[in-house]
């Protein structure tokens, strides 16, 4: 493989020291850097130009990404990018950055990231239950890991929210902002059941205290005009069934929750529990 090929398996980075091992001569990263394919971005750390900046500051700072900034390269549900960068770097500060020092299994064999089950630990540890049980909920429906796992890794009085939070998982959530969605609504008190079938519909995202039918609509919703139509069908037929129906969009949940839930307990009402 050449140097190029090499750097572009590890993500676009790399240690100066790895690239040595994996065969790759002195001479040979001097040319590259001279010539500009490849950049030092600092000593002993090298990249391409095109290189994703969050691994570059990562490994330029000793450390792997974890947490929400290791996130979307795990292909794992996000409510909302990360802030700042989040890494892991035992025993060390990681100057500018969230540093998460624990770790408890391999990291990421090619990237500079730290394992999965050690980011969604991090996450649980770091982050809102709203931000952390959709990543969790994703990595567990894939059968990444197991919540056991997981869960011996929260023991202590400080974990506690960490522990609520992976027990709000119930693997129903088909998406990010559902999950969001299933906390927010559950949050308040209300009987609360996900994709629950309805004859003449199909499943439904939630049946709120067992009259209400809650949709969340993604941001392919509507996206043609048989999608439109289609959905105006699962409404009609949902109102027939002797449902009320509201909906929501990712803005609605994330931005305006306090107007769902007053919107969800106006629905509601005082009408008699199924």
């Amino acid at each position: 493989m050449t140097l190029e090929q090499i750097l572009r398996s590890c993500g676009g980075v790399a240690r100066t020291g790895a690239l040595l091992k994996r065969g790759v001569g002195e001479r040979v990263i001097e040319r590259h850097v001279d010539d500009g394919t490849v950049l030092r971005v600092r000593r002993g750390v090298l990249a391409l130009p095109d290189a994703p900046s969050d691994f570059v500051r990562a490994l330029s700072a000793g450390a792997r990404l974890t947490c929400l900034s290791a996130a979307a390269h795990y292909g794992l549900w996000c409510i909302r990018p990360a802030s700042e960068l989040h890494v892991s770097r035992p025993g060390r500060s990681a100057e500018g950055c969230t540093n998460h020092r624990g770790r408890a299994v391999p990291p990421h064999p090619r990237l500079p990231l730290v394992g999965l089950a050690d980011v969604l630990v991090h996450v649980l540890q770091c982050r809102p239950a709203e931000e952390s049980a959709p990543m969790v909920e994703c990595a567990l429906r894939r059968g990444d890991t197991v919540a056991a796992f997981l869960e011996c890794r929260l023991t202590g009085p400080f974990n506690g929210p960490a522990r609520a939070a992976l027990a709000s998982v119930d693997l129903t959530g088909e998406s990010a902002i559902e999950v969001a969605a299933r906390l927010l609504l559950r949050g308040a008190g209300l009987r609360v059941r996900s994709q629950v079938p309805i004859k003449g519909v199909g499943r439904v995202d939630f049946l709120v205290e067992d009259c209400l039918v809650v949709e969340i609509d993604g941001a392919a919703f509507h996206s043609d005009r048989k999608a439109l139509r289609r959905d105006r069908g699962r409404n009609n037929m949902t109102v027939i069934a002797g449902y009320t129906v509201l909906r929501f969009c990712y803005e609605d949940v994330m931005f305006q929750p306090g107007d769902v839930l007053a919107l969800v307990l106006e629905a509601i009402g005082p009408r008699p529990v199924r």
